[in-house]
Parts: C-alpha cells; sequence; structure tokens
C-alpha cells in the first residue's frame, strides 16, 4: 500500500448515498474505490424508514429483494403522539409502482441496509477500503489525491494515497473533519442533536409510524427489521441541558449519583410528554444501546465544488422530521451516478455532469427540504407541541398531505 492507487472515482463514506453512486457507477464500467471509517455491521442515528417510491430503485440496485425479504411490515398509516394526543391518518400509496404490493414504504435497521449496498457495490467491482479514514485531499493536475489511514492492530495507523478525477463526498454532514466537503464544528444552543435507539417488545401498531412531538424537540418511531422499533429524535441542545440539570437535581425524580446521560434525559422526556410513546414501549426492552449524533445541519448546500461532487447529506439535508433521509440519501446517489456515467472526459465534461446533477437534485429535493423546514419550526416553536395537536385532532387528513408533500409518492426521474 506503499504506492498510489488510480481509480476513476474515489467515495468517501460508505451508507446509502456513498454505495448507491459507487454501485451504479462500477456497473458502468468505472473503476471505484469506496473509503468507509467503520468497520460493518453498524448501527446509525437514523430513522431507518424508506419510502415506497425508492422501491424501484432497490430493484435496479440488485438489493430488492433482500431489502423486501429483511424489512419491517408496510407503514400504511402515518400517526401523530403528543401530549395526551393520538391521531392516525392513512399513509399516501404510490400507485406509480408496478406491483400493488409496493406500494408503502417499510424500515430496515441501517446495519442491514448499509451491509447490504455495500456487499452489492463490491459484487460489482468496487474496492471497499474499511476501516479507513480519509484526511486529506489535495490537487495534482488533472486529478486528485486522497490520503487515507487504516488502522492496523500491528502496527498502528498506516497512510496511504489514492488518485482520481472524482472525489464522491457520502460522509454525512454530522462529523466536522479536515476535508473541503466537510463543515467547520460550531455549538449554538439552538443545535438539534439527534439520538436512536431499538426496541423488542413493544406495542406499537405494526402498519403505524407516528410522529412524536415534545418540547424542544420531535421525533419518530417505527417497526422495522427482526420485530425492532426503532425510534428516533432530535432535540435542541440547550433543552438537553435543561433536561439533564433538572434529572440531576431532583426536579424529575430522585438520582442516585447525579450523573443524567443524554440519552436517558431524553428518553424520559419522551416517555413523559408522549402518552403514545410510553404506551407502546410500556414492557418493551432497550436492544443494543442508545445512540447519539449531531448536530444536524439543515440546509441545501453546493452539489459541485473543484471535482468534488456531493450526495446525501453533504449535499444537502432535511429536517428529519419528514423521515426522508435515506430516500434522499439514495436518490442522490442515483442522480449524480447517472450524470457522471453519461458524462464527456475532461474537467469540462465533469463541470457539466456537476451543472446538471445540481439541478437535477435541487428539482426533485428543494420542496421537501423547505416543507420539512417549516413543519419543524412549528414544532421546535414554544406552542408547536399543542398547536400541531389541534391542527391534527380537527383534520387528521393534514397527515396524509404531509407525508405526500415531503416527497413519499415522488418517483425517481430516470425508473419509471
Amino acid at each position: 500500500m506503499s504506492r498510489p492507487s488510480t481509480y476513476d472515482a474515489i467515495v468517501i463514506g460508505a451508507g446509502p448515498a456513498g454505495s448507491s453512486v459507487a454501485l451504479t457507477l462500477a456497473r458502468h464500467g468505472w473503476s471505484v474505490a469506496i473509503v468507509e471509517k467503520r468497520a460493518f455491521p453498524r448501527r446509525k442515528v437514523c430513522g431507518e424508514y424508506i419510502s415506497a417510491s425508492n422501491l424501484v430503485l432497490l430493484d435496479r440496485l440488485e438489493i430488492g429483494d433482500a431489502w423486501r425479504m429483511n424489512a419491517g411490515p408496510e407503514i400504511r398509516r402515518v400517526g401523530f403522539f403528543s401530549g395526551e394526543t393520538c391521531v392516525e391518518a392513512p399513509m399516501p400509496d404510490a400507485k406509480y409502482l408496478p406491483s400493488a404490493k409496493d406500494a408503502f414504504g417499510r424500515a430496515l435497521g441501517r446495519d442491514v441496509l448499509d451491509a447490504l449496498l455495500l456487499q452489492a457495490a463490491q459484487s460489482a467491482g468496487a474496492a471497499i477500503l474499511q476501516p479507513c479514514r480519509a484526511v486529506a485531499i489535495d490537487r495534482d493536475g488533472d486529478m486528485q489525491r486522497v490520503r487515507i489511514q487504516a488502522r492496523d492492530e500491528n502496527s498502528g495507523d498506516e497512510t496511504t494515497t489514492l488518485r482520481a478525477p472524482v472525489i464522491v463526498a457520502a460522509h454525512g454532514s454530522w462529523e466536522p473533519g479536515p476535508l473541503p466537503s466537510q463543515f467547520e464544528k460550531i455549538s449554538r444552543p439552538s443545535d438539534l442533536l439527534g439520538f436512536k435507539a431499538h426496541f423488542t417488545g413493544s406495542s406499537l401498531a405494526p402498519d403505524l409510524m407516528p410522529l412524536l412531538a415534545s418540547p424542544g424537540g420531535y421525533g419518530g418511531m417505527v417497526l422495522a427489521d427482526h420485530g425492532r422499533l426503532s425510534i428516533s429524535c432530535c432535540i435542541r441542545r440547550d433543552m438537553l441541558a435543561r433536561l439533564r440539570r433538572n434529572r440531576s437535581s431532583g426536579h424529575d425524580g430522585p438520582t442516585q449519583d447525579g450523573n443524567v446521560s443524554a440519552a436517558e434525559a431524553v428518553f424520559r422526556h419522551l416517555m413523559a410528554s408522549c402518552r403514545g410513546v410510553s404506551d407502546a414501549l410500556d414492557g418493551a426492552r432497550l436492544d443494543g444501546r442508545w445512540l447519539a449524533a449531531g448536530p444536524i445541519r439543515p440546509g441545501i448546500r453546493a452539489c459541485y465544488e473543484q471535482d468534488i461532487f456531493r450526495v446525501g447529506n453533504a449535499a444537502g439535508e432535511s429536517h428529519p422530521i419528514i423521515a426522508e433521509g435515506i430516500s434522499m440519501a439514495l436518490q442522490s446517489g442515483w442522480l449524480l451516478a447517472r450524470e457522471l456515467a453519461g458524462a464527456s472526459s475532461g474537467r469540462e465534461g465533469r463541470e457539466a455532469a456537476g451543472r446538471r446533477y445540481q439541478a437535477a437534485w435541487r428539482g426533485l429535493f428543494s420542496t421537501r427540504v423547505y416543507a420539512a423546514a417549516a413543519i419543524a419550526r412549528v414544532a421546535l416553536g414554544p406552542a408547536g407541541p399543542a398547536l400541531m395537536a389541534g391542527a391534527v385532532r380537527n383534520f387528521p387528513q393534514a397527515l396524509t398531505l404531509g407525508a405526500h408533500m415531503s416527497g413519499k409518492t415522488r418517483p425517481v426521474p430516470g425508473l419509471t
């Protein structure tokens, strides 16, 4: 590994966005390397729901059958849990899909989904460098050099250099780092921090996915694979600090040593502020541990800059209140691969592909990003949960309409 290795494209990150673009490019004859810092399988902070609009894409990626075999039950109802309010409405179905049995989305744990996608990319010919961390990107004429570090138990960190004209940033937006496509770490009271856990033995209706609204945050839960309930939420940093102080001082009940974990504070907050959550988790058992990440960085970013293409959250991120994160990751990878595979050679061809990709990305995703921001703004306001509860009690169909507007029934371009 002392000599540089040259590829047509280097993809940094092996989540749904990175694996989908690498897999598609490899099937178009590109030599592709995927650099992934974690060993798989691994769990991620993620709502884990995948809309029905992605099923044609999953089939194109040749993991559709495996996804159907492993994913949880069809989600036919969307709900809203806040305080004593528990409201349900029909989930809109994707009627344009070839099979009626695929008209509704389902949930699959990221530990399973990401492994399926990465295995498919490897089978298509992509080189998998895992666990390896990309630590620098430098221009090298018409190429770019990516310096990566691999951890060896015997010799420590081993550094090597890869070269490619195309770099795909698929590393998400939550973790700061040294790469030009990563973001500076800034801590603000209004930051939203993400939490996620799996439970077994829950009583949540298997076809229901409720939105959870609580003071200072929002979340969702859904029945995923192997009977696991996936619950995820975002909460403001200042609200989390307040909850932990209150728990430590005994305002919400006695504590043994005054040290209250963030996950415990968030979980107790959800249980106390959403009857639907406490009912669904009554007698349920935590499967694994709580995960935390963030802060999230909602917004639309540049999809292409100086031969670095962004996919997934690196390109743009909606508030997870609309449960479209995996959909946007998979579909952005597909959009980019489609443009790159058809691009003319040379830097001018790549730049033209970058412009087309950015236009396609914004045409497909910008509406849901703005809609999610508007909904989240209401939910996070001082009276947000009460306002939303009153609205959905009087007009339950708003839940169906919201699911439709979030893109859950919108077909993926080039696949229908």
